[in-house]
């Protein structure tokens, strides 16, 4: 009786119109596949049973969009050849180019997914190895495509005059599917059913590595799946670990030195974060390494604005686990600062008051001296927004109480900004901030404020007699110039 419903099955497959109405009801499948004959008299096989070799294409026929009978209206016996069947159904791609099109067998495919993801998700969803096979086949077949260009790419547009904040973002017309595609994937991975052993044997270094690339994706939806997927797949096999890290890695180094599409970048940082905050301590070799090779540079990139908040995330992790890193991060800040993009430098001190806020007063010393010279300046930059987000560092305690302890070498490096934006700055809020930033150095050491100050008065009088003679000397040569012309 069961062969002959494999046979309807096949049959079903070849023909794309016919529906299935038939309830499956039967005792155990056998374990050989039956066979149909060929137009030119040879049999071949036509439905395998579940227990073949995982890797071999359960079915050989092309998929076609049919109505199956509901995996609960079967028997347990005869639920995994009916999940495979719909699985090799789904791989089957509907025309989104239209909404007329198709708009029967777009509907039969919406369901027979969300019945999977309820299959899988319930306690009876037992998936066997063949069964997973057949998944994830068919969640291959869907989501690993070609993706379409860059906005700039279609319109010709150099990428350097398109921000990116303001391109609206492009949604793909298929996401009813492809959304439970990926529901479907994630419910897989996190399964308790599914042992990774298993798994590993289809999601293996090929399908990551396709997962990754997804990541270029223009749709933020699906970027925000693969990242829960991604990050899934990273907690759950131990074994794709290094392998993940890597992958990311060069994806960094892509970005930074071939394509400077930053699509992606955000999420493989978020996922980056929360690995980086597993890493044991004393950090490894390597880790400091990919710090100082892939995730500081991104910081010299034009479009750091999109993923900035993941980037401070992960480098404050680094210093967090690790406080000899501190010196690391902080060189490594001033190496990539900004020049001329002002907005990036009001990016780059928030950044900077994170890692201080968790910096060690030992790691602090190495670097006291090119950092406050590099704040000194953003003290008096003429964008009032810099100046102001570096004064605004002083209101940080922690900061204010490695600034107390190195006293003696930062004093006379700030004190000479503050005295310009005291008496030249443009900006009111920026002066009264300077103020009271004078004010406090004055309240944690006066004499050495009194000492800055007299310092500051004789350089002031030195600066003036070299104007003063440098005015004698242009005079000078006027006056010898017009004597010659005489």
């Amino acid at each position: 009786m069961f062969n002959k419903i494999i046979k309807k099955f096949t049959k079903s497959d070849q023909e794309t119109t016919s529906t299935v109405n038939t309830v499956v009801r039967s005792s155990r499948p056998p374990t050989t596949a039956t066979t149909a004959p060929t137009p030119n008299g040879e049999s071949q096989s036509t439905a395998p049973s579940p227990s073949q070799t995982p890797n071999q294409p359960m079915f050989t026929t092309p998929p076609s969009l049919e109505v199956l009978p509901l995996l609960k209206d079967v028997s347990s016996s005869d639920r995994p050849l009916l999940f495979m069947k719909k699985a090799h159904m789904c791989s089957c791609q509907c025309d989104f180019s239209d909404s007329l099109i198709m708009p029967r067998e777009k509907e039969i495919k919406r369901q027979t997914l969300l019945e999977l993801v309820d299959f899988l998700h319930s306690s009876s969803g037992k998936v066997n190895e063949t069964m997973q096979s057949e998944l994830i086949r068919m969640v291959s077949a869907n989501i690993f495509r070609p993706l379409p260009p860059a906005h700039y790419e279609n319109t010709g547009a150099p990428p350097e005059g398109n921000d990116p904040e303001e391109e609206e973002p492009y949604l793909e017309p298929w996401w009813p599917h492809l959304q439970l595609i990926y529901e479907l994937l994630l419910r897989y991975v996190v399964s308790s059913e599914i042992e990774p052993r298993t798994a590993k044997k289809f999601i293996n270094h090929t399908f990551v590595s396709k997962l990754l690339d997804l990541f270029d994706s223009e749709d933020p939806r699906e970027r925000e799946y693969l990242k829960t997927v991604l990050h899934r797949i990273y907690g759950k096999f131990i074994f794709h670990r290094p392998f993940i890290r890597c992958s990311i890695y060069n994806i960094f180094y892509k970005y930074l030195y071939e394509t400077e599409r930053c699509v992606g970048i955000g999420e493989l940082l978020e996922i980056l974060g929360s690995v980086i905050n597993g890493f044991t301590v004393p950090m490894r070799e390597e880790h400091v390494l990919y710090l100082v090779k892939a995730i500081l540079p991104l910081h010299k990139s034009k479009s750091i604005s999109i993923y900035h908040q993941q980037l401070s995330y992960c480098v404050t992790q680094f210093v967090e686990k690790d406080y000899k890193l501190a010196d690391t991060v902080i060189r490594g800040l001033l190496k990539y600062w900004p020049l001329t993009n002002c907005n990036k430098e009001v990016l780059f001190l928030g950044e900077l008051e994170e890692v201080l806020d968790v910096t060690e007063p030992s790691e602090f010393q190495h670097s006291v001296v090119p950092l406050f010279t590099k704040i000194g300046k953003c003290l008096n930059s003429s964008h009032f927004q810099v100046a102001e987000r570096a004064l605004f560092l002083w209101n940080n305690e922690h900061i204010v109480g490695l600034i107390s302890e190195n006293k003696d070498v930062i004093f006379p490096i700030i004190f000479e900004a503050l005295e310009r934006n005291m008496k030249g700055h443009w900006n009111q809020a920026v002066h009264g901030l300077s103020e009271n930033v004078r004010r406090m150095f004055m309240e944690m050491d006066t004499e050495l404020f009194e000492e800055c100050e007299k310092r500051h008065a004789e350089n002031e009088a030195k600066a003036c007699k070299l104007l003063e003679q440098r005015e004698m000397t242009w005079k000078r040569l006027e006056e010898a110039a017009s004597l010659a012309s005489k």
